[in-house]
């Protein structure tokens, strides 16, 4: 990309016609305080610009297409939001960004299973379903096997209407570090890949039981560590819990469903600003985004 992958205004000078943002082919970042209503994402100082401008700038592409899915979901339903996605996630499994990324990787791609017990212990007390992620020495991360565990988990949670709550939690030193790193890339291609996130998606489920869902997270919650309880109607963290997008850094989006569920708690500027900053914010400022509804020690 030849030119300058970003736009940057102050915020008084934002272009004021409603559709000039959905028109822009690259970030829009306003700077400085006020209503940045036509922009992808607000930065009160340089400081905090040139980090951004640092990670669009190695990750354009990716970067370009965050902002794009984060205007188009803003006002589509939920199911219509996580195709589109989806989809633009697959889009960019096939670009040289995230290429770039595998080929850097030491190992190739493997399943990584097993462990001791079940991927997610269930038990249950009346109407009430206790659940917990148990893959402590992964860091209860999101695996093929994690993966299929909460789907047959919420999927017995829209079937039985018995359960009146859902109450999820992880097991270990953190509740999730998100995608399994060492899995990426075993998908045979990205429209396969599209397929298993539209038919194994545990955030679609939960968004449509989400009333009966709630979620207590502690320490890391990084990716879709983040993005999947996010779809929870109630989401309580520990005081020492913090929050993080790292995506942009493979060259991709958050892809399971942190697009959306991300965005609809915090809003799609401060959405952009954790994806493209790569930053991690703790359980304070979740608390005041509204990213998490409380801060409380134990599940």
């Amino acid at each position: 990309m030849k030119d300058e992958p970003y736009k940057i205004f102050r915020v008084r000078d934002l272009p004021r016609d409603e559709g000039w943002l959905q028109r822009q082919a690259m970030p829009v970042i306003a700077i400085g305080e006020g209503a940045a209503v036509n922009a992808d994402v607000r930065v009160f100082d340089e400081a905090a610009l040139d980090v951004l401008l640092a990670r669009i700038v190695d990750t354009p592409l990716a970067a370009l297409t965050l902002v794009q899915v984060l205007r188009i979901v803003e006002n589509l339903p939920t199911e219509m939001a996580l195709t589109v996605e989806s989809l633009a996630y697959a889009t960019l499994q096939a670009g040289s960004e995230y290429q770039t990324w595998q080929r850097a990787r030491e190992q190739a791609p493997q399943l990584i299973c097993g462990g001791d017990g079940d991927a997610v212990i269930l038990e249950r007390d009346g109407d009430v379903l206790t659940a917990q992620l148990n893959r402590p020495e992964n860091r209860n991360s999101l695996t093929v096997e994690m993966r299929d565990a909460l789907v047959e988990l919420f999927e017995l949670v829209l079937l039985d209407q018995s359960i009146r709550r859902v109450e999820l939690s992880g097991r270990g030193a953190c509740f999730s570090v998100g995608g399994e790193l060492r899995e990426f890339g075993l998908a045979m291609d990205p429209a396969s890949a599209h397929w298993i996130r539209s038919a194994h998606n545990p955030g679609r489920l939960i968004a449509r039981c989400a009333d009966r869902v709630s979620c207590h997270l502690h320490s890391a919650c990084l990716g879709s560590g983040l993005e999947i309880p996010a779809f929870a109607g109630h989401v309580s963290a520990a005081p020492s819990s913090f929050f993080q997008l790292p995506e942009l850094g493979f060259g991709l989006i958050p892809g399971a469903g942190g697009c959306v569920s991300v965005s609809r708690r915090i809003g799609r500027q401060r959405t952009a600003w954790l994806a493209l900053s790569g930053k991690r914010i703790n359980a304070r400022q979740a608390l005041e985004w509204g990213l998490i509804d409380e801060i409380r020690e134990s599940a």
